[in-house]
């Protein structure tokens, strides 16, 4: 097997980077001894990934396979959800059975979230296809469904057994879905410093060089995995991780009321388009930063169209996440600058609404 590498000590038995992902889940399994192994997927994964698979890896092959309906942040909700208990109930999976979750971050979020609640937890193994997945999913036991129009309502903190990232699931992805990774991978650069992000700025991740983007997404875990070990329940530092979040989870929202989904990824890159404005008015971000960014959003994610009459629905959407503790008080993470983040910024609606403005005057 080839070299694998650690992120950090705290996570490196539950963090794997390797194309060896047959032989390692393999041993895994065998390790484990489960009763019975399922494997969840949706119509991408079932399509792309699961043939090739079975045939190399005798733990998929023999696998009860469960399929979700659909494809996207649609069908991360309760429906989809009492779906996957009814399979797993229906296939004889016991509390010593093991759920592998194949797929993008729709996948592991909700399968994540099935398998720790399913008969009060069974074990799980993420697989992250997509770049996004393994940028965003890869590390803090963030589990989840959308509920009531609003994104990742429900859930709780689990970890999986164990996380295999493998760049070889990237090669059949499209400019969009690695446009879509890359915009985490853009927020820990800025929570990094400016030299990550001036990185990342100059990298075409659209042209898929294998070798270079596993080194910027080893790179990228492991800014994420500081803040996941230094505040495991989401309390304090690791709140930073919600740069651009806050604006992007509410473009999300929006998009699903429109009946026309933006990905994740895209969300929080135009969200912290709007979160470095804020940061410019409220911390003194420098300018010349935000004008680099907003240039390299336009150029390479277009524009989520909004207008006037949307910012209301923006601020409901924003009045219910999860960031904010004080009633009728809207919660950010900002930046003063690349690498310093400030979280636990309380802002006025009528700054966020300016906010907006200049982002439609940037942007549109």
């Amino acid at each position: 097997m080839e070299q694998q590498e650690n992120i950090t000590q705290d996570v490196a038995a539950r963090l794997l980077f390797t194309n060896h992902v047959a032989q390692t889940l393999d041993e895994l399994v065998e390790k484990l001894e489960p009763v019975s192994v399922h494997v969840l997927v949706d119509a991408n994964t079932a399509s792309y990934v699961l043939p090739r698979l079975k045939s190399e890896s005798k733990t998929i092959h023999d696998a009860k396979v469960i399929e979700t309906g659909g494809y996207g942040d649609m069908h991360k909700n309760i429906t989809t959800l009492s779906d996957i208990w009814q399979r797993l109930s229906d296939d004889g999976a016991t509390r010593r059975s093991l759920l592998i979750n194949l797929g993008g971050g729709v996948i592991t979020d909700m399968g994540a979230f099935a398998a720790a609640t399913f008969k009060r937890g069974i074990p799980f193994v993420n697989i992250p296809t997509t770049l996004l997945g393994a940028v965003d999913a890869s590390v803090g036991g963030k589990t989840g469904i959308n509920f009531n129009s609003l994104k990742n309502e429900v859930g709780l903190f689990a970890d999986a057994e164990l996380v295999i990232i493998s760049t070889t699931f990237f090669r059949t992805l499209n400019s969009q879905e690695l446009l879509s990774g890359y915009g985490e991978m853009l927020k820990h650069a800025m929570l990094t410093s400016p030299a990550m992000t001036d990185r990342l700025l100059k990298y075409d991740v659209t042209a898929y060089e294998p070798d270079t983007l596993l080194k910027l997404l080893k790179e990228s875990v492991e800014v994420k995995c500081a803040y996941v070990n230094a505040d495991p329940g989401d309390c304090g530092k690791r709140q930073a991780l919600n740069f651009g979040h806050t604006f992007g989870h509410a473009f999300e929202e929006l998009s699903l009321e429109r009946r026309s989904p933006l990905s994740h990824g895209y969300a929080v890159a135009f969200g912290m388009v709007c979160a470095l404005i804020l940061s410019h008015m409220k911390e003194g971000f420098p300018s010349d930063r935000l004008h680099a960014y907003t240039q390299y959003v336009r150029h390479h994610y277009g524009v989520f169209a909004i207008r006037c009459n949307d910012y209301d629905r923006l601020l409901d959407f924003m009045a219910h996440d999860k960031k904010n503790t004080i009633p009728g008080a809207l919660t950010f993470t900002l930046l003063r600058k690349e690498g310093d983040p400030v979280t636990g910024v309380q802002v006025s609606p009528d700054d966020v609404k300016a906010a907006l403005d200049i982002y439609c005057d940037l942007l549109m």
